[in-house]
């Protein structure tokens, strides 16, 4: 994951700065880092055109756009237009016409689950990805189940903002997802799932935590044993909620989610909530500890 480090530390560089709103060094660093970067073509052009918009330059976030879409990049005209950074470009036609071309382009994108499966299996834990991540982040960062013995189910969101960027925007679109997966499991181990004496639990960081819990609540595609979510991006709860324990949520006191998860908390019947000092939005140094006391 060696390209795929460079760029996510990249970003997150560029994100502090834009924070802090130094958009000129965030521009600067990101000019000074791209190369060999080409495969987040169009992921790093929205980054560097809000940055750019977010300073008060519009015609270099639309030349920026622009240029990549010239070599076929594509976004999905939500994030373009609903973007405020992005507020100075709408009206102008030539911001228009790309969006319609970028639009004309998009597409979802299904990708196989990743399995990995420890000799003596004594569960299974399905993790969902965080926005912008995929499988392979998320099999790096729940690793630690399989040390329980727990086999480990990574899902990739077939849902794509951008040719390179997923999420889990969509309920349904996020079941049919998982449903795939637990046919991938099936096919590859010949076990059924939920099974009897074979915990199934569902998993998943920021996006991907607000994804499993929906599922843990609604019991779809299949129903589940507990849920596990570090750092949810919750939005508005499913309704006619049941009841679900074990079920744990992990959060930092320095992330910015902190206040909507402590909203919900009321909500979340038979869910452990634990904060994490000092943390912001990311998995703790001790997560695979946790992980290991709680299995």
């Amino acid at each position: 994951m060696e390209l795929v480090d460079r760029y996510d530390a990249l970003v997150d560089g560029v994100e502090e700065l834009y924070e802090q709103g130094r958009y000129g060094e965030a521009v600067a660093l990101m000019d000074s880092e791209s190369g060999g970067l080409e495969a987040w073509q169009a992921e790093l052009a929205h980054l560097k055109a809000c940055v750019l918009g977010a300073g008060g330059d519009t015609d270099g976030a639309l030349r920026v756009l622009r240029d990549a879409s010239a070599e076929g990049a594509w976004w999905v005209p939500d994030i373009l237009l609903d973007d405020d950074d992005l507020a100075g470009l709408r009206g102008r036609p030539e911001f228009d016409e790309m969006v319609a071309v970028s639009g004309a382009r998009a597409s979802g994108d299904p990708v196989p689950a990743l399995v990995d499966v420890p000799e003596q299996l004594a569960g299974v834990v399905f993790a969902l990805h965080g926005a912008g991540q995929t499988a392979e982040h998320a099999r790096r960062d729940w690793a630690g189940v399989l040390e329980r013995g727990y086999a480990l189910v990574c899902v990739t969101s077939s849902h794509r903002m951008s040719p390179r960027y997923r999420t889990w925007p969509d309920r349904e679109q996020a079941a049919a997802d998982i449903a795939a997966a637990l046919d991938r499991w099936q096919a590859m181990t010949s076990l059924q799932l939920p099974r009897e004496g074979l915990p199934l639990v569902a998993a998943g960081f920021s996006a991907g935590g607000r994804a499993a819990l929906d599922w843990a609540l609604t019991g779809r595609p299949v129903p589940v044993d507990g849920v596990l979510a570090m750092a949810p991006a919750l939005r508005e709860l499913p309704t006619d909620r049941p009841s679900l324990s074990p079920a744990t949520v992990w959060i930092g006191t320095d992330d910015g989610l902190l206040e909507v998860v402590d909203a919900a908390a009321d909500q979340l019947d038979g869910f452990t909530i634990e904060r994490v000092p000092g943390l912001g939005h990311a998995f703790p140094p001790d997560f695979a500890q946790r992980l290991a006391a709680l299995l």
